[in-house]
Order: C-alpha cells, then sequence, then structure tokens
C-alpha cells in the first residue's frame, strides 16, 4: 500500500469504486460541508474536494477536506497549479497529510479569467504533470523538489485528471501517458457524454499498456430533472 486510504484498498482489491465530489462553499459557513457530506457518507468511497473550481473562490480545498473526514467521509483533496507556487504546495500537501488526508488530485485549474478575479495572476510554477512528480518525489523518495529531504514522507494515493474529449483527440492518450509516468496512481476522467469517443481513448489507452499501470474512474454525473 501507498497511502493506506480506503480508495486506494478499494481499488488494489479489484472492486468498481464509487466517488462524489463536493464544492466547497462561497464562505465560512462549515455547514455546507456537513449537509453534502450527509448524504455521501456510506455511498461513495471517496469524496472530490475541489480547490477553487471555475476560479472562483472558495473555502480552501484542504480545510474542506479536514471537514470530510470529521463527517466521515474520505476526501480526495483536490490541488490546482494556478494559485500556488512550489513552496506553497509542497507545505500544504505535508499540511493535509498530518491532518489525515491520504487522496490527492493534482490538476492545473481554470483559468483565472473565467473566474470572479479575472484580473488576478495565475501561478503555473510547475503544471500538473510536474506536480505528480513532485508529490511522488516527497512520497517515495522522502525529498523536496529542491534536493532536501524530509523527516516523514507524505505517502499519498496520487491522482489526476484526463479529458478525453479534447482537441486534438490523438493527443489525448498521450497526455495521459505523461501524467502516469509522472507517477498517477489514479486517473479520474472528466464527465462523459460520447461513449464512442470514451470507448476509443480507452481502447488507445490500453493499446498503451496504461491500463495496466493505473487506475481509470470513468467521470459519470446524474441529469438534473428538468422539473
Amino acid at each position: 500500500m501507498k497511502s493506506g486510504s480506503n480508495l486506494e484498498k478499494v481499488l488494489t482489491a479489484g472492486h468498481f469504486a464509487f466517488t462524489g465530489e463536493v464544492g466547497p462553499p462561497r464562505g465560512a459557513n462549515v455547514e455546507v460541508i456537513r449537509k453534502k457530506a450527509a448524504f455521501l457518507k456510506g455511498n461513495v468511497d471517496m469524496a472530490n474536494m475541489t480547490d477553487n473550481q471555475t476560479a472562483m473562490v472558495r473555502m480552501s480545498s484542504w480545510a474542506g477536506s479536514m471537514i470530510l473526514l470529521q463527517e466521515g467521509v474520505e476526501p480526495n483533496y483536490q490541488m490546482v497549479c494556478r494559485d500556488r507556487n512550489r513552496i506553497a504546495m509542497q507545505s500544504d500537501v505535508l499540511g493535509a497529510y498530518a491532518h489525515g488526508i491520504r487522496n490527492m488530485l493534482c490538476l492545473s485549474g481554470d483559468h483565472q479569467q473565467f473566474g470572479d478575479h479575472p484580473n488576478s495572476k495565475g501561478v503555473y510554477d510547475i503544471d500538473s504533470v510536474q506536480l505528480i512528480g513532485m508529490v511522488k518525489k516527497m512520497r517515495d523518495e522522502k525529498t523536496f523538489l529542491g534536493g532536501d529531504k524530509l523527516d516523514e514522507a507524505p505517502e499519498m494515493f496520487i491522482g489526476a485528471a484526463a479529458n478525453p474529449f479534447g482537441q486534438p483527440f490523438e493527443w489525448r492518450v498521450h497526455r495521459l501517458a505523461k501524467k502516469v509516468a509522472a507517477g498517477a496512481d489514479f486517473i479520474q476522467t472528466q464527465c462523459i457524454f460520447n461513449m464512442e469517443r470514451m470507448r476509443e481513448w480507452i481502447h488507445q489507452a490500453n493499446d498503451m499498456g496504461l491500463t495496466e499501470k493505473v487506475y481509470i474512474l470513468a467521470g459519470v454525473t446524474p441529469m438534473k430533472s428538468v422539473g
């Protein structure tokens, strides 16, 4: 076991993993997260805690993840490259691990121009592939990206996102391969609305041997009723 998280145990046992997602509130009201956690508890193996999704300011992902833990729901702590440099990222990884968080999803992040602070400066000190590699280095080599040793490694189950539907399509599987090579343990895809494209992407990933190296969780979104 790399982290001992519930998600890792479910996947390594060969079971089908069910996950959910929680968007933190646009304020400091923890009851928002507790209410969502009550719906998910006992129904999912893990719940994503988003990190200022759509570039809108929200409660931090690590704080929301801690609330999920308190409510008995295992979190998947998301971190985007948009808002932090590598120093802050490594610091937050250590802090999250110290508080019991064991899953982490490494993301680029939606561009700030689409959010509520369009004039803010995007950091992007490293990209999502480099973030995956950095966390793996901290976990497996007990080493900071700068080369210094850690006194205790953050044993995270490292996740990444994949978009099988982006363009150019022929490059999508190669981007997946980069994330797997960097150290991703599991992949979560964007929501699937095109099964033909999804099947072709999985077929390509299988041909490259990627499905033998990483767990792939397909994104499914229940549609809201018109009424």
